[in-house]
């Protein structure tokens, strides 16, 4: 059946880049695209949208998507001396950590985060989920019900279990290390190659393999060269978060004598199919107290590995990439990913594009053009598809719409700015993934979303409660976290 979208505004692709389609229309049939223009499609459709005053735009990829329910909710202000009661204690990790939710609870959460990330316009997404109240990060099963819930929902995901073979772990003194449990990143490397093997490309192509690998720290070197040895051979990408904090920079250098990148490409990881979610930590970098000779920008852009920016969480944290323009201007190539709630790439577009200037002292490189070519086109260049993040003939059918007639949008000047500037995510008007419609109408369909909030809302306070039993110092929740203001009495 073949459909055709029109709107006030289309951002169509010309083959060299984005350009913006006054009263144009996009026209699909079956999982591509058919034509892009202003002109008349010249043929007969089956059924025509008409958006009005709406920016129809290219599906947004999210390389970094909040997989779960955000932690950072009870994260955010904790003071920075109580830092490390968030974190694993001694007497926890020698007891032997356990799974706190269950099996259904486990399945519910990546079906609530789903929906939420089709909600935002998001089409593409790697998703991400906390491990601190897991076991030993993500079950088989965890990930094969993500997967379920990503076809039942309509989003085009890039899944696997994550794995780590440590974890940060806290002593009755404070002091923090990373302790090791190499069995366990080996099992968790098989659970991540049998899931590949079992889902690469199930349901017409929406569940795509990668290998995730947590954090840089919390590997062994001999699990980061057989994880990415897997990525080869299955031929998928691997991401793997490095270079996103001083313990962990401290900590490789320290042991490595080698910056986090530098150890990576040392092992022969860095190239084209490598992801880095952060990479804040490098030459240059303001917060660095312990720099090393080199330049890992100039590194990166030379294996075209592709770092993965999500300056809404940096800013949460009072921090930011320095910067967004410099490393463009450095030849690496840029992705985005969200990383925290909301689930909102056109938010962290505006968020990204503030701190960069304030950073660079000049809009030049971090436009709101610059960010959006990353949430679409850096994100297909990451994943190695020439087929996503554009509206072009024999593009997937990865269409969003954002309207624009809302009262609080205000006057319209270019209307990709205008969005980013006065809209959000919520102005989502339709989502169209892989020829199918998943939104429309307010509603993620296939789902029954009536129950999501409730369920989400007794799968956070879980969550939550769980940091009281691995805090080293014993607080209670009241302890740990202050409210905004005290309870009235």
């Amino acid at each position: 059946m073949k459909t055709r979208i029109k709107a006030r505004y289309v951002i169509g692709f010309d083959g060299h880049g984005h350009r913006i389609i006054e009263n144009g229309q996009v026209v699909y049939e079956g999982q591509n695209i058919l034509y892009v223009g202003a002109k008349e499609f010249p043929g007969t459709v089956d059924r025509e949208i008409d958006c009005g005053c709406s920016l129809v735009s290219p599906g947004l990829i999210d390389l970094d998507a909040l997989g779960d329910i955000d932690h950072g909710l009870y994260h955010w202000e904790v003071p920075s001396q109580k830092n490390a009661s968030l974190m694993w204690s001694k007497k926890y990790w020698d007891q032997g950590p356990r799974e706190f939710m269950t099996p259904e609870e486990e399945a519910f959460k990546s079906l609530y985060a789903y929906a939420a990330l089709v909600r935002a316009g998001i089409t593409t997404a790697m998703p991400i989920t906390s491990v601190l109240y897991k076991a030993c990060a993500e079950t088989y099963e965890e990930i094969e019900a993500a997967a379920y819930n990503a076809r039942d929902v309509g989003l085009r995901v890039y899944l696997g279990p994550s794995y780590q073979s440590g974890n940060r772990v806290v002593a009755s003194d404070g002091t923090t290390s990373v302790l090791y449990d190499e069995e366990a990143g080996k099992k968790g490397l098989e659970r991540a190659i049998r899931f590949a093997n079992v889902y690469g490309g199930w349901a017409d192509g929406l569940i795509n393999a990668v290998m995730v690998p947590e954090r840089i720290e919390t590997q062994t070197i001999d699990n980061l060269v057989r994880s990415k040895a897997a990525a080869r051979e299955i031929g998928c990408p691997m991401r793997l978060h490095a270079a996103q904090g001083s313990f962990e920079y401290n900590w490789i250098v320290s042991h490595h004598s080698k910056t986090p990148l530098q150890l990576l490409d040392s092992l022969g990881i860095l190239d084209d199919r490598t992801l880095i979610p952060h990479g804040l930590f490098v030459q240059g970098f303001s917060e660095l107290s312990n720099p090393l000779p080199g330049d890992d920008l100039a590194l990166l852009a030379e294996r075209k590995t592709t770092v993965i920016h999500c300056p809404l969480v940096y800013a949460r944290g009072g921090t930011a990439l320095e910067s967004f323009g410099r490393y463009r201007r450095a030849g690496v190539n840029m992705a985005m990913g969200t990383d925290t709630f909301p689930c909102d790439l056109l938010l962290n577009i505006s968020v990204g594009s503030m701190m960069a200037r304030r950073v660079d002292k000049s809009p030049e490189g971090n436009r709101v053009a610059d960010f959006f070519e990353t949430a679409t086109l850096g994100g297909a260049r990451a994943l190695g598809r020439d087929d996503l993040g554009r509206l072009a003939a024999g593009a997937k059918a990865d269409i969003v719409v954002f309207d624009l007639s809302g009262r609080h949008i205000g006057p319209i000047d270019d209307p990709l700015r205008t969005l980013v500037n006065s809209g959000s995510g919520r102005d989502l008007k339709l989502s169209v993934i892989n020829g199918r419609v998943v939104f429309e109408n307010g509603r993620v369909l296939g789902i029954d979303e009536s129950r999501l909030d409730e369920r989400a809302q007794q799968y956070y306070d879980r969550m939550k409660a769980s940091v009281a039993e691995r805090d080293f110092r014993g607080q209670s929740l009241d302890e740990l976290f202050a409210p905004s203001f005290p309870a009235w009495k």
